[in-house]
């Protein structure tokens, strides 16, 4: 298989955007990730998957962390924990329970570990969730390789 064609593909699926942080023996550490979805309401339960040549995948292991979901206009925050430095961005941390999180991110949603699975290249992380707050407002999302905003939308029962 194409596994570059294979990824193009999965590219046609919109995401949404997050920064996964966490607390390790060398400071506080995240990584952008698209690959995080809802797994259960009870117990609550949501996956992050993490690739296993990223230093993140061993931060991951048996650790708490915090799922920032993004805002429309936090493209620089999503670019600066994929790799990419962003000069002069001034990135503000809050001390949650659990994990370090992001302040001013869409949602937050703070983890201790549930279980981890083999994913292929990937680490399926499962978190149990602790805490978690939102607010409304736009979200970054993720479509063919480029950011978009996806505009909040009202409720029509409203």
């Amino acid at each position: 298989m194409d596994t570059r064609d294979f990824r193009n593909c999965l590219g046609s699926f919109a995401t949404g955007v997050t920064v996964v942080t966490c607390k390790t023996d060398i400071g506080t550490r995240g990584f952008t990730a698209n690959s995080f979805t809802s797994v259960s309401l009870d117990p609550p339960l949501i996956l992050v998957s993490v690739d296993r040549k990223i230093k993140a995948c061993s931060y991951m292991k048996d650790n708490s962390f915090a799922v920032n979901i993004l805002r429309g206009d936090q493209e620089k925050v999503a670019l600066h924990f994929a790799g990419r430095p962003q000069e002069q961005l001034d990135l503000q941390w809050e001390e949650g329970e659990f994990a370090p999180y992001l302040a001013n991110s869409l949602a937050t949603i703070e983890c201790v570990p549930w279980r981890a699975y083999d994913g292929g290249d990937h680490v399926l992380y499962l978190g149990e969730v602790k805490n978690y707050w939102y607010v409304e407002g736009d979200a970054l999302g993720f479509y063919k390789g480029k950011f978009f905003t996806v505009p909040s939308l009202k409720s029509t029962s409203e």
